[in-house]
């Protein structure tokens, strides 16, 4: 497919391929992106405090959440649109996620329908939703992932509204005319035409509630029998209300910087929340992962697992299911050696006392 050495070398490629629109859907974020360059560079100041002779010629990657052993620590986060990286969308990244041992985390705005995607994951998936105005839409939408096999729901909180996109507002984003957005009904299925905005904006402004509270995270408990993980969480506090909700995770995240512009790294915000729930539910992360030693780093800081996101989407760009495969690849590879050169040879292994900076 690609003789890539790294997730950097992957992007580089994929971006030369894929279409404008798409490409810069991908990759923007808020505003100046400064969150989303942080998001990166955060890692980049925190060091490695390695051990040596600890004897390390046997090494274990693998990790469990929510019941479900994982490969290594990694999961696919949910993406959007697939279908513009691939033609076999969001198919392509559940054969790749399962292949490499992990889970993929559908997302609400697939090109694909929930029960093929869920087939293609051989059955490990997790279903991303948004909570919108209309209530019963929604409650529709949970008993479709729950009926085809979901194994998870995650709430999605960080969006009340749209972040401005700037790359999206200047392209006046839209989808294809072959694609849509499977898991809906009726004439949600199509984003609306731009207007002074993206097309995605436009959708967010029309279904989706601002008014979504800690509330709610109660009520979708109360209609589904599938663990609700919180994903868009950067503070202690919000962590802690959601674990008092009844939340089965909690998503330490800023959306890959696509939100609020000027927010703090996730990476920055994991070691206090981490602190504060102090083990009470799995806490995942993602924003930033390039390297496995950004993996490393995570863990370390109190991850169970981390999310990739737009490192999935070039590699599904490269080479549909294969290229996902290859993501996790040189990942596997890096956390591998990683681990050998800091001296653990499983994941427990690895604690702050690894981290300075």
């Amino acid at each position: 497919m690609t003789d890539a050495l790294n997730l950097f070398e992957l992007e580089a490629l994929a971006n030369q391929k894929l279409e404008p629109m798409a490409r810069d859907y991908y990759r923007s974020g808020a505003h100046d992106e400064l969150t989303l360059a942080r998001n990166q560079q955060a890692f980049r100041e925190l060091c490695l405090h390695y051990r040596v002779l600890t004897g390390v010629s046997d090494r274990d990657l693998s990790t469990e959440v929510l019941g479900r052993r994982l490969s290594l620590p990694v999961m696919t986060a949910p993406t959007a649109f697939h279908g513009l990286a691939h033609e076999h969308a969001e198919l392509a990244t559940a054969w790749g996620t399962a292949a490499s041992g992990s889970t993929m985390i559908l997302s609400t705005l697939s090109n694909t329908d929930v029960e093929r995607v869920v087939e293609a994951a051989r059955g490990e998936l997790w279903f991303q939703l948004y909570v919108y105005r209309d209530r019963e839409a929604t409650k529709a939408l949970v008993q479709r992932a729950e009926a085809a096999g979901a194994k998870a729901l995650v709430l999605t909180v960080d969006a009340p509204l749209l972040g401005t996109r700037e790359r999206d507002v200047r392209n006046g984003f839209t989808l294809r005319g072959d694609l849509d957005v499977r898991n809906l009904s009726g004439d949600r299925k199509d984003l609306p035409p731009a207007v002074r905005d993206s097309g995605l904006a436009a959708y967010f402004y029309q279904l989706l509630d601002p008014a979504l509270s800690w509330d709610d995270v109660t009520w979708l408990r109360s209609i589904t029998r599938l663990p609700v993980l919180v994903k868009g969480i950067v503070r202690a506090d919000d962590a802690l209300l959601a674990v008092e909700h009844g939340a089965a995770g909690v998503v330490v995240s800023n959306h890959g910087g696509r939100q609020l512009d000027t927010s703090p790294a996730t990476i920055e915000v994991l070691p206090r929340i981490a602190e504060a729930l102090d083990g009470r539910v799995p806490l995942l992360f993602d924003g930033g992962v390039r390297r496995g030693t950004d993996v490393l780093k995570a863990v370390a800081l109190g991850a169970r697992a981390v999310l990739i996101g737009r490192p999935v989407l070039w590699g599904l760009t490269l080479g549909g299911k294969q290229g996902v495969e290859r993501v996790y690849e040189l990942l596997r590879a890096e956390i591998d050696l990683a681990m050998a050169l800091c001296g653990a040879s499983t994941l427990a292994e690895l604690d702050r006392s690894l981290i300075t900076g």
